[in-house]
């Protein structure tokens, strides 16, 4: 059973009118932090991983593809909004990122908005870490692998694309 996305129209996606309504409502809007980690804690697994792991691995596929995540084969790594809640766990097996329940081995943590500056590589990584708008906790040696490898990567991360196929 192959399950996917609905395709939004090409027109909404490429929506300046979209792009600075988003952009005011991040402004004003009080931050979301506490109503995600409410819904995170409702949502079911199987779920989240629907709705996790294609759209990782379709922008992480040619890094996979070359052999970068062979390292990270069989660990598991947390994100987490600071609070603990929304998180996710993310392990790597047989050639795909992959979602799973429970705790990582290293947790990198911080606000929504670090997380963002990190996705969206606005900041470098290490500055993010050094200012403590990021913190890696238990096995710091995997989260400082995995920021590394980030750090490498030629990525760039846009909703549109994840959800694009």
């Amino acid at each position: 059973m192959h399950l996917s996305l609905p395709k939004l129209p090409s027109f909404a996606l490429h929506s300046p009118l979209l792009d600075q309504t988003l952009s005011v409502l991040s402004e004003y809007l009080p931050s979301p932090t506490p109503a995600l980690g409410a819904l995170d804690r409702r949502i079911p697994m199987p779920f989240k991983q629907i709705a996790a792991e294609a759209p990782l691995n379709r922008l992480f596929a040619q890094a996979i593809r070359e052999g970068e995540f062979e390292d990270f084969e069989g660990r598991r790594i947390r994100l987490e909004v600071n609070g603990g809640q929304p998180g996710i766990t993310l392990g790597f097996w047989a050639g795909r990122l992959r979602v799973i329940d429970g705790p990582g081995e290293a947790t990198i943590r911080g606000s929504l908005a670090a997380f963002k500056t990190l996705a969206e590589r606005r900041q470098d990584p290490d500055q993010l870490f050094f200012q403590r708008r990021l913190i890696i906790e238990g096995d710091t040696e995997l989260g400082l692998g995995l920021k590394n490898l980030l750090d490498s990567l030629e990525w760039r991360f846009s909703i549109r694309q994840l959800f694009s196929s």
